[in-house]
């Protein structure tokens, strides 16, 4: 198994290219690519052998038809050996699932819909997003085509792209499946089903590899890593988090992702790309201020960093997009010694929902878990207490070890079977607490909830929508004592003996229905408590409704303002505290050999300027940012890096705090210790 430390400073280089074109790479000048890509401060770059078309682009022997029609050149040996001669490392990418040549020449391999269609694009509509089954013939293929790589070509690494579990239902599914008494039919056998395959086709092709390369980095890609993979983290050599914020991934899922892809205990990169909108966009340019928010986000949240391109077909690598990208990671490097090492301090879980779903891929992720995400790693509302609070968190399933958070977040659909309950009875036994929100709590079958801990009983969906909180006392700290919409639907519960309720839910006048409406939305307060909304039991509290999905879907600010209340009843000494607007993220990170910690302080904003994605054009300075950090041990110094300047500081109460006099962008503070 490979050993060596993850290049630092990425490109994933795309090179999909039409038969119809000619003069593929016939502008390519090998050292002017590696020398362009060396100023660009890169030290990996991942190249291609076969694309989405299903073309090769070196001198294959054993599939010489399908080298591309018009390549004269053994354009990746070229390419390897230009950047092995620059110290450049150079990973092989190949395509899995998607391959538009093999869908043409054989329809029997492809993924076959329940509808009985292939599966992925029309015959007559453009596009390769054809999915190929790799429990078919098609899997002798990639192994002889990967077996080729591997036995002619340098190989610091293997790419395998587009390897999602499918829903088939071709002969070869459906053969299996009746061979093991399964029903094709039914949707979640099938689902199941196809888990398993994709699982036994990486475990098969990853000890494939091994057989004929013991050091070569491994990685499947799905564009979204998530609780899923972890029975199959042992085929990976890392993790590459496929996260291209204008091109549908946004903004949230990479912090989501690489909150929880950490907890894994495998190196994480993370990929952006330099395109305005998305993979194929020609020609086109990310902002600056956006790519560096975006590689900075990595270093922060401990991950190295990549960036997508693709190289025209002629070969020609473009030097005006290595300005902009060799920009951002001039400043890459020379922060990279506050980043190497460095492990996430942490005080809160929250227990992912994709956990307990077969689903996966970014567009799957749970509007909660996105709506959770975009909660905690904004400061708090400004309250009269000194500086708000920053979260430190990760984003775990239920094999993680609970014990090593402070605070456990279930986030409205968590549902807890029986030995999921004793391990939150345990956790809480041991002094934890948990802040759990809507269905989270109930048993698998939904007819109550599986701890007695909630202090709560279950009698069904609330009988209002939207109904009203009432906020008051330190649940609705920051907010007027007056009704406050909850737009979505809760949960009607009863109070059982040795809990409180914080809040309680209020009554509209009736539901909106069609003969009984009022105004344009929903009907008001008829000024009436009824069922409780906020409940406390010991180190538990637990919302009725949504509230996680519903900040996610219109941002409510009082959704977040209770939530960061009883936060703060369950963890009044945060690890960090900050004075700054909610635009402001902040994480701390040990470097445990360096005996320091690393407070990392970003501040771009995101605008939606279009009508398609955010975009980031202006970097906003802040100025005299108050910071304080709960320290283990006494502080020798706190100086900004990479500029080396001292600060002044304070230690008090266990805590030391200083000001930063300016924050443009991003700012690291290193916390020294005696």
């Amino acid at each position: 198994m490979m050993t060596q430390e993850l290049p630092s400073r990425q490109i994933h280089l795309d090179f999909h290219t039409s038969e119809h074109i000619a003069g593929i790479g016939a502008a390519f000048e090998p050292e002017a690519f590696a020398d362009t890509l060396a100023k660009a401060h890169v030290n990996s770059v991942t190249c291609f052998a076969r694309c989405h078309h299903g073309w090769f682009y070196y001198d294959t022997k054993a599939f010489p038809e399908m080298r591309h029609p018009h390549l004269t050149r053994d354009l990746l040996r070229e390419q390897i050996e230009a950047c092995h001669a620059q110290g450049i490392q150079v990973p092989i990418y190949t395509s899995i699932e998607w391959d538009y040549a093999m869908s043409r020449q054989h329809p029997d391999w492809v993924v076959v819909g329940p509808d009985g269609r292939l599966e992925g694009t029309p015959p007559y509509e453009p596009g390769f997003y054809r999915y190929l089954c790799v429990n078919t013939p098609y899997v002798e293929y990639l192994k002889a085509h990967i077996h080729e790589i591997l036995s002619t070509l340098p190989t610091d690494g293997l790419f395998l792209d587009i390897v999602k579990p499918m829903d088939c239902s071709c002969y070869y599914c459906r053969a299996e499946m009746e061979a093991e008494g399964l029903d094709p039919s039914d949707k979640e056998a099938r689902k199941q089903f196809g888990v398993k395959v994709l699982n036994r086709f990486m475990d098969g092709m990853a000890a494939f590899i091994r057989e004929h390369n013991t050091e070569c980095r491994i990685f499947f890609n799905a564009g979204h890593i998530g609780p899923r993979l972890r029975e199959v983290s042992s085929v990976f050599t890392h993790y590459e988090l496929e996260s291209l914020p204008s091109g549908g991934w946004g903004y949230l899922h990479f912090p989501l992702t690489a909150r929880y892809a950490r907890t894994l205990n495998k190196n994480i990169l993370g990929m952006t790309g330099k395109f305005h909108t998305s993979w194929g966009d020609f020609h086109s340019f990310k902002n600056r201020q956006a790519l560096e928010f975006e590689c900075f986000t990595m270093l922060a949240l401990g991950a190295k960093c990549s960036v997508g391109d693709q190289l025209h077909p002629s070969g020609r690598i473009c030097p005006h997009t290595y300005d902009l990208i060799g920009s951002v990671y001039a400043q890459v490097e020379e922060k990279e010694p506050w980043c190497k090492g460095a492990e996430p301090l942490t005080e809160i879980a929250v227990l992912s929902p994709e956990a307990f779903s077969l689903d996966g891929g970014h567009n799957a992720v749970p509007t909660e878990s996105f709506g959770c995400v975009a909660m905690l790693q904004e400061p708090a509302s400004p309250t009269d207490m000194p500086g708000q609070p920053v979260y430190q968190f990760n984003v775990v399933d239920s094999h993680e070890d609970f014990s090593a958070y402070r605070v456990l977040v279930l986030p409205d659909t968590i549902p807890v079977s029986s030995e999921l309950a004793k391990r939150l009875q345990d956790y809480l036994e041991q002094g934890g607490a948990i802040l759990a929100s809507y269905k989270s709590g109930l048993r698998l079958d939904g007819s109550g909830f599986a701890l007695v801990e909630f202090g709560i009983r279950l009698k069904g969906d609330a009988p209002y929508s939207p109904d009203f909180i009432k906020p008051s006392g330190p649940i609705g700290a920051g907010l007027p004592e007056t009704e406050h919409v909850m737009y979505m639907r809760g949960l009607e519960v009863k109070v059982e003996k040795g809990a409180k309720v914080l809040a309680k839910a209020t009554e509209p006048y009736f539901n909106r229905t069609f003969d009984h409406f009022c105004s344009h939305l929903h009907t008001p307060s008829a000024g009436k408590e009824a069922y409780p909304a906020v409940v406390q039991r010991g180190k538990l509290i637990y919302f009725a409704h949504p509230v996680f999905t519903q900040y996610r879907r219109n941002a409510p600010s009082w959704c977040k303002r209770m939530v960061m209340n009883a936060l703060n009843m369950l963890l009044p000494d945060p690890l960090l505290r900050i004075e700054g607007p909610t635009t402001l993220r902040a994480t701390v990170n040990a470097q445990p050999a360096q005996n320091r910690w690393i407070v990392h302080l970003i501040h771009y904003i995101p605008e939606r300027r279009g009508e398609a994605f955010d975009t980031i054009e202006d970097i906003i300075p802040l100025y005299d940012v108050s910071v304080s950090v709960r320290t283990p041990k006494q502080v020798k110094r706190v100086v900004c890096q990479p500029v080396n300047v001292q600060m002044p500081f304070e230690e008090r109460s266990g805590r030391v705090e200083f000001i930063i006099p300016l924050l443009e962008g991003h700012q690291m503070v290193a916390i020294e210790y005696a």
